[in-house]
């Protein structure tokens, strides 16, 4: 299933390809819709000139903070998730050497994949299941017991169409209004 979470072909493409990318998305992926969240990674590239956890995670906050405040700011609450970005990038430098791709590449099993995404700053038990069953349906990712950690619902795991995205929305507007 392609990634089209975006209507830039180019934001798309970086998702697919930089598990950094794919992280910040999700990271931003709160109180905005989808695709100005995973739009975010693209447009924080361009700004910055890179996609390098280490180096975002060193940067001077405050630069940090006024790089995502740019018009248009990169999120609804830039400097909150300025802040979020940098701690998940320092915990990627920290626990995985800035290779994001390992946070799901060395993982034994369903158990030590969710463990690692939910240690991540960012991530709580939703973002966790959803991005599980992003890593099994969009990039073949898919650990023994992955399954229990996935979400069930229809997601932007799920998303290959403008119609898919809309469903997605409906569900995740649903599933606020129930807690």
């Amino acid at each position: 299933m392609p990634i089209v979470w975006t209507q830039d072909p180019a934001a798309n493409q970086l998702l697919e390809t930089d598990p950094l990318a794919l992280l910040i998305g999700m990271v931003l992926d709160q109180q905005v819709k989808m695709e100005k969240a995973f739009g975010g990674p693209y447009e924080l590239k361009r700004r910055l000139g890179h996609l390098d956890a280490g180096k975002i995670a060193r940067m001077d906050p405050e630069r940090l903070d006024k790089i995502f405040r740019e018009r248009p700011a990169l999120h609804r609450f830039p400097g909150s998730m300025a802040r979020r970005v940098q701690a998940m990038c320092a915990a990627i430098e920290k626990d995985y050497g800035g290779d994001a791709g390992s946070v799901w590449r060395d993982a034994r099993d369903g158990d030590e994949l969710a463990a690692r995404i939910k240690k991540l700053p960012g991530f709580g038990d939703m973002k966790v299941r959803i991005l599980v069953a992003v890593l099994a349906k969009k990039f073949d990712v898919k650990p023994k017991g992955w399954e229990k950690h996935a979400a069930t619902w229809h997601s932007v795991a799920d998303v290959d169409s403008a119609e898919s995205m809309v469903h997605a929305r409906e569900v995740k507007r649903e599933m606020k209004a129930k807690k």
